[in-house]
């Protein structure tokens, strides 16, 4: 099946959530409302988008279904600021533009991530590592200059994306940023971050936040971070899950958990793989079928279904869920782990038409 086919004909992100979500019934909703307007009572509802997707019927459909949006890569060190003196924010402010206009809430991602990140920022003029003191300085610069920027518009920012290593037997991971900087550089991107905007919302973002070992080494930093008094105030689940995985039991622990430090949460990146979790590259194997088929559907369905269950039943802790991707015409999954295997993690099971929620169900 051609991407450009499905991706719009399956409705992907609304039809599947409304309609596994127990949310439906045999009458047509008005054709202007939206995943946005059936969760208004829970939650806000975002997407992750770049440039492209705010043109067309992608952009309509985003203004239809989401009053959030994300940008995917835009607004990530490397890309909006590539050289030590050159910002580029033509895709940033095109996509904070879009959200302006259409009064949708903008969640920045992010300010430090060891990936996507320029080399210069960590090598002086003569090729050579800087120092902790140089580098702190640049972080501060970076986060000054964006952060400023788009002050008043950008409710929320990743501040430090996924510092958590993931080695079980190791605490945060070995980045330069560590190597140069210790622990230290993740208290001060908060403070920068603080500094530059004290009314943004202030995220540390990971992956794979359910697992137990790994919610453990979260909570050890996030409950560090605040035991110092750094100005953080949530916690992004990133939620590129699967078939597999979390369990429900596991998804409502570390919601609990989390929670219990006084954190703001929020699902900040959903998707739900066909496939079972890899962390390494590898080639699309000799056979590997890549078909959507009937009982994978209906599987991931039913992981839909059961997310979207707790996520009401925490509404009172959740402050917003958001998709990574508007549709499957486009995944970063179709070239991650394996390269060339499609994935199909946002796609729809059917159209049922959504009612009003009532209620938890």
């Amino acid at each position: 099946m051609k991407t450009s086919s499905f991706s719009f004909r399956k409705l992907t992100l609304a039809a599947l959530l409304v309609g596994s979500a127990g949310l439906v019934s045999s009458q047509r909703p008005a054709a202007d409302k939206g995943l946005k307007d059936y969760y208004k009572n829970y939650f806000p509802v975002g997407v992750a988008v770049g440039r492209q997707s705010i043109q067309g019927a992608e952009g309509e459909l985003i203004k239809q279904h989401f009053n959030s949006i994300t940008p995917e890569n835009a607004m990530k060190m490397g890309p909006i600021h590539p050289e030590e003196n050159r910002y580029f924010w033509t895709d940033a402010d095109a996509l904070v533009d879009f959200a302006q206009k259409n009064k949708l809430r903008v969640r920045g991602h992010n300010l430090l991530w060891h990936e996507q990140t320029p080399k210069w920022l960590f090598k002086d003029a003569q090729g050579k590592q800087v120092s902790k003191e140089v580098l702190l300085q640049r972080l501060h610069d970076h986060i000054f200059t964006v952060v400023k920027r788009y002050k008043g518009k950008i409710y929320a920012w990743d501040v430090v994306n996924e510092a958590i290593a993931d080695n079980p037997q190791e605490f945060l991971r070995n980045s330069e940023w560590y190597q140069i900087c210790g622990e230290d550089f993740i208290a001060k991107a908060f403070e920068y971050a603080h500094e530059a905007d004290p009314q943004a919302q202030l995220f540390y973002n990971d992956y794979n936040t359910e697992r137990p070992e790994k919610r453990e080494r979260i909570f050890k930093l996030l409950k560090k971070l605040k035991d110092a008094k750094v100005p953080i105030d949530a916690v992004g689940l990133q939620g590129h899950w699967s078939l597999q995985e979390p369990t429900e039991a596991e998804l409502r622990q570390a919601l609990d958990q989390y929670a219990s430090l006084g954190l703001k949460v929020q699902i900040t990146e959903l998707d739900v793989s066909i496939y079972p979790w890899e962390k390494e590259r590898r080639a699309k194997r000799p056979g590997e079928s890549d078909a959507y088929t009937p009982e994978l559907e209906q599987k991931q369905a039913a992981q839909y279904k059961m997310f979207f269950k707790v996520f009401r039943d925490y509404k009172n802790v959740l402050t917003g869920v958001t998709f990574w991707n508007v549709s499957d015409k486009y995944s970063w999954l179709d070239t991650y782990p394996v390269a060339g295997r499609k994935n199909y993690p946002c796609s729809s099971t059917r159209t049922n038409s959504p009612r009003k929620p009532t209620g938890k169900s």
